[in-house]
């Protein structure tokens, strides 16, 4: 799927839904399980998950490949089998999109901070996802992803490891957290600073997901939209997270979630899809919206 020539056609496109909660439906174990092993020890799992957002109308469906850089893999002691993990991941997806659905590789933050927060230089952040990007290109990605970001330092060296590893285009989407003095990032990158450094970076398109459900993201987006005129792309929460009896609970319905669909897009969204607590239920009901505006 060409992406940049599909938002040239004026058309709001529809992403798909979260992964991680559909993984920890399969029986996976946040923090302990390694989700990127699942595509060489379980791919049907996977197969599972991607088919049934293509089924529920996705245009564009992620590879899993969020945490599949060497930091975080290092710490599941399985470095080694980055490049066959990322490539396997890109090539499940690739297996049920078709020609006509987009796959997303997807790069998620490393875990780790630059120098002189922390003790990795620019060079080797650098390589790490640029070591990601050569297996989804290998793979037949579509489209490199750099989601749930929140530090621009390490947004820069996925950039630059996607534009000298690969001709793909190049989304980038930040999570914003609702302060006192309005939205943020953990580090304290604002929506329109966040906009004025990805378009130095040549990004191709702006967005934002988790962090927050569809009201904060309408907000979101409705700071953004005055400062650019490329794509943007959002993913919600399914509401806010509740903890209840020691489990996170996203409570929206996909009804609920789906009715709001409008204000985004109305707020400047090119591109709408779910994040945390979002199913192939809610990404369904978005299409029908999608459809029938």
């Amino acid at each position: 799927m060409d992406l940049l020539a599909r938002l040239k056609e004026g058309k709001v496109l529809v992403s798909d839904g979260a992964w991680g909660t559909e993984f920890a439906k399969k029986g996976l174990t946040a923090g302990s399980d390694c989700p990127e092993l699942y595509n060489v020890d379980s791919p049907d799992a996977v197969l599972g998950i991607a088919s049934s957002y293509v089924e529920a109308g996705s245009d564009m469906i992620l590879a899993n490949t969020f945490g599949g850089n060497t930091f975080t893999l290092t710490k599941y002691g399985v470095d080694e089998r980055l490049e066959e993990l990322n490539e396997a991941g890109v090539r499940l997806s690739k297996q049920v999109a078709g020609d006509s659905v987009g796959v997303l590789g997807s790069i998620g933050p490393c875990g780790e901070f630059l120098v002189p927060l922390g003790l990795i230089s620019e060079e080797d952040m650098t390589e790490a996802f640029a070591r990601q990007i050569r297996a989804f290109v290998k793979g037949g990605s579509d489209v490199v992803l750099v989601e749930t970001m929140t530090d621009l330092g390490e947004i820069g060296c996925a950039v630059r490891a996607a534009k000298e590893n690969s001709d793909l285009p190049i989304i980038v989407s930040m999570t914003y957290d609702k302060g006192l003095k309005g939205y943020a990032t953990m580090m304290g990158v604002t929506p329109p600073a966040a906009v004025e450094a990805l378009t130095a970076m040549g990004v191709d398109v702006i967005g934002s997901n988790c962090g927050a459900g569809m009201d904060n993201i309408i907000e979101i987006a409705g700071l953004i939209r005055p400062e650019t005129d490329k794509p943007l792309w959002f993913k919600p929460n399914a509401g806010l997270p509740e903890l209840v009896k020691g489990e996170t609970v996203y409570r929206e319905t996909p009804e609920e979630f789906a009715a709001k669909a409008p204000l985004l897009i109305a707020a400047g969204a090119n591109i709408v899809g779910g994040c945390c607590g979002t199913t192939p239920d809610h990404i369904r009901a978005l299409r029908g919206v999608v459809d029938g505006m």
